[in-house]
């Protein structure tokens, strides 16, 4: 089954979709399955991305779309939200923006409503939602500073998944992605509880695929290297003031370890979800998958 938004606006987590109409096109099933097996489509499909309106996530909401899947994209700013499904519907892709704050249990399980009345069913979870926390040293770190950064860099991934799970029990199927990082496998200087957080992600993502693989349902991380981008840039800052090196070496540092010496792009990594989001990657399962241009090779 395929979508086509006819009237299209926010779908709020703590309320009701508002002047959506759905025009459901048939597409014959074996047809579809077929299409999807052979060329890693997700025509009739429905992916939910967390921070889907900016950065990483906008991208990987734009891959999922243009592989035919419909997307819902959530997160806390409206007017990101309402720009980017805006932006992916000049595609021709189905677009669901929802505005939940995923550190919150009550707020999740109502996005989880808001899919479930839209669509009626849900076949990938992508939790991309997170923040790069304070880079200081530990013994200078605040507690409350520690607990806000793990909250937001594990338990959403816990939260978001947890909400989704019993669909994709009870559909037999299911895909979920959690997005971690190279910070969780190698040092970062004063990003200890980001790369905690990250690490915790990788343990949280190989258990749960070892609980789930019975049901159908493949779980799988990506930990993606240095992104091009804004928020790479304000890394840089944080790590030359942090370490009292000038931008150039803070940057130069994050490089060195490429063998392709560069950084990597937010297409790259969003084409590495959608691979496994696809049936392309149907016997992977409990992977941390690197895109990190070689920095991290284990």
């Amino acid at each position: 089954m395929a979508w086509r938004a006819v009237a299209n606006t926010l779908a709020d987590a703590e309320g009701v979709v508002v002047r959506t109409q759905l025009d459901r096109m048939s597409t014959p099933q074996l047809r579809v399955e077929r299409r999807s097996q052979s060329t890693g489509r997700l025509d009739g499909r429905v992916v939910l991305v967390t921070g889907g309106a900016r950065g990483i996530g906008k991208a990987i909401a734009l891959e999922t779309g243009l592989a035919g899947a419909a997307v819902a994209i959530v997160g806390r700013d409206v007017a990101s939200l309402n720009d980017s499904a805006y932006q992916l519907r000049q595609f021709g892709i189905e677009c669901t923006p929802i505005r939940c704050d995923v550190t919150d249990e009550a707020s999740v399980e109502a996005c989880g409503n808001v899919v479930e009345r839209r669509y009626g069913r849900i076949d990938g979870v992508v939790a991309n939602a997170g923040l790069p926390g304070p880079t200081i040293p530990l013994h200078k770190l605040e507690l409350a500073d520690w607990r806000f950064c793990l909250t937001s860099n594990l338990d959403s991934v816990f939260l978001t998944f947890r909400r989704f799970i019993p669909q994709m029990i009870s559909a037999g199927s299911g895909n979920l992605v959690a997005l971690s990082s190279m910070t969780g496998k190698r040092p970062l200087h004063g990003r200890t509880p980001y790369a905690a957080a990250k690490m915790g992600v990788i343990g949280l993502v190989r258990t749960l695929a070892a609980e789930l693989g019975d049901f159908g349902i493949r779980v799988n991380c990506l930990c993606p290297g240095a992104v091009d981008g804004d928020r790479i840039r304000k890394v840089i800052l944080a790590q030359a003031e942090a370490r009292g090196i000038t931008t150039d070496e803070a940057r130069e540092s994050l490089v060195k370890g490429s063998p392709m010496s560069r950084f990597v792009t937010e297409a790259e990594v969003a084409k590495s979800c959608l691979f496994l989001l696809t049936d392309l990657s149907s016997g992977i399962t409990g992977e941390d998958l690197n895109v990190s241009a070689g920095t991290v090779m284990y």
